[in-house]
Formats: C-alpha cells, structure tokens, sequence
C-alpha cells in the first residue's frame, strides 16, 4: 500500500510541475494589462495556483507515505 501512495504521490507532484511550468513559461498568455506606460502579458493565474497545489499536494503524499512511522503497539 504503501509503494502505491508514494507512487501515486510522485505522479501527482509532476503533472502539478509540468502544469506549472507550461502556464508560467511555454503557454500564451492569458491576458494583456494596458497601462498609460505599459502593456504588460499577464500568466494564467488558476493554473499556476493549481499546478503548484498539485505538486504540494503530490509531494506530501509522498513524503508522508514513505516515513516509516512506528506504531504504538511496536513500542511495548
């Protein structure tokens, strides 16, 4: 159970990565900010959040299922 959570975990972390990294450098972006002295490209806001939620997520769930955590009842 364990080796699938890790497993699970890792897959998460990367698509969260690969969506990140597509909407803050390779994707167009998703709207121009016109100023009196500027104009400016601004990334797509939701995807980033949601691919760096992705990878915290991911990344916790394998973090967490691969510690050997030692139970109470192993103690006695």
């Amino acid at each position: 159970m364990k080796v699938i959570l890790v497993i699970v975990g890792l897959l998460l972390a990367s698509v969260g990565g690969v969506i990140f990294y597509r909407a803050m450098f390779l994707e167009p972006p998703a709207a121009v900010v016109i100023t009196n002295t500027d104009v400016r490209e601004v990334p797509n806001t939701m995807r980033i959040i949601g691919g760096v939620a992705l990878f915290v997520a991911g990344a916790t769930i394998a973090f967490l299922a691969a510690l050997r955590i030692r139970s109470a009842k192993q103690d006695r």
